[in-house]
């Protein structure tokens, strides 16, 4: 789905055990590189390369990687990507999780277990590789309010709380915020992070303040898609209570 002339939002439909779900990974793009913020589980790398091509994005060209954050829907197709892209981008407070130096917060051991098991076994084994703490994914350690050149210009908003390095991206040009897992959109409605899958609800929310900062016309929501409606009034509704 094109939002801009600048962005693109994926939607890829993925099996997770017997549940489908539908994550929107971001591409921002210029005329001859883009840059794909967040890979998807495991196996998403082909479809998401099908998804560039049909938006008229050439999947060869030049690109980088920002990842919002170490859940594993997020980066656990890192693996295929890694060794095409120039830079894998993320934040300092989550970036030993993604390199493998410290266990993912919420991936317990008996689901990676089943996961691994249930992979083609190349993928599996360039998942565990890429993973243990053995191989450096991250080669760009990003900041709270860092700029960054993609698409005219990023701003890197920490907003720590559904992990501890949660980031979300700012677009200026088109005043389009890229919220990762900080919010997500259930029947057209804005809310916070899913309270099951985020360790410091408080934290969380809290960190939802640091919008009220932008001017912002569209949400892009990892879970749920976009948001165009009113966003200070939602956002004032989920943090008046803090």
């Amino acid at each position: 789905m094109k939002i801009n002339e600048h962005i693109e939002m994926l939607e890829v439909t993925i099996q997770v055990g017997a549940n489908q779900m539908v994550i929107n990974p971001t591409v921002i793009r210029d005329e001859h590189a883009y840059v794909l913020v967040d890979t998807g589980m495991p196996g998403s790398y082909g479809l998401i390369k099908k998804l560039l091509t049909q938006a008229g994005i050439d999947p060869k060209a030049p690109y980088s990687i920002i990842l919002t954050h170490q859940d594993i829907d997020h980066v656990g197709g890192l693996p295929e990507f890694k060794g095409e892209s120039v830079d894998v981008y993320a934040h300092t407070d989550d970036q030993p999780y993604i390199d493998g130096l410290k266990p993912m917060i919420k991936l317990n051991e008996e689901f990676k277990e089943r996961l691994i098991a249930s992979l083609p076994r190349d993928l599996a084994s360039a998942f565990e590789t890429n993973f243990s703490g053995k191989v450096k994914n991250v080669t760009r350690l990003l900041a709270d309010r860092e700029k960054l050149p993609f698409g005219g210009g990023l701003t890197v908003i920490h907003t720590p709380g559904h992990t501890p390095g949660h980031i979300c991206l700012y677009h200026e040009l088109s005043k389009t915020l890229i919220a990762g897992d900080a919010m997500v959109i259930e029947k057209g409605k804005l809310h916070g992070p899913n309270s099951a899958v985020t360790p410091d609800m408080k934290t969380a929310l809290a960190s939802l303040r640091k919008f009220k900062d932008y001017s912002i016309d569209n949400v892009i929501c990892y879970h749920g898609g976009v948001f165009q409606g009113d966003v200070r009034a939602a956002i004032d509704e989920l943090t008046e209570s803090l």
